[in-house]
């Protein structure tokens, strides 16, 4: 039986920007834009056997943190070998702000710099 799975990313192939890709699918339901545009991922180390990913909510009291935790664990286990093992940590230090988002999503939200 075969199925329509990608073929996961060799973890050779791995680097932090095709993790920051993998991740780009995960969208904040509450503002509808990726995690990695809003700057909600703060740290990718990659290893030969692990992955770990620190990361924030706009807010510690996010009612969809767990909700896009599982987002992210999902998109990842799509795209990675079994070998690779996510080691997915929420952090609240620094705290998020909107200063942490990418130029085009400040833009999005009318943030721009004066």
């Amino acid at each position: 039986m075969t199925t329509n799975r990608p073929t996961p990313a060799a973890a050779a192939d791995l680097d932090e920007a095709r993790v920051r890709e993998i991740l780009r699918q995960v969208i904040d339901p509450e503002v509808g834009r990726d995690i990695v545009s809003l700057g909600l991922v703060y740290r990718v180390d990659i290893s030969a056997d692990r992955l770990v990913i620190e990361m924030t909510m706009t807010s510690p009291a996010c009612p969809m943190g767990d909700m896009i935790v599982g987002d992210v664990r999902a998109a990842l286990a799509k795209a990675l070998p079994d070998t690779v093992e996510p080691d997915i940590r929420l952090v609240w230090e620094p705290p998020w702000n909107p200063s942490m988002m990418d130029d085009a999503t400040k833009q999005h939200f009318g943030w721009t710099p004066e």
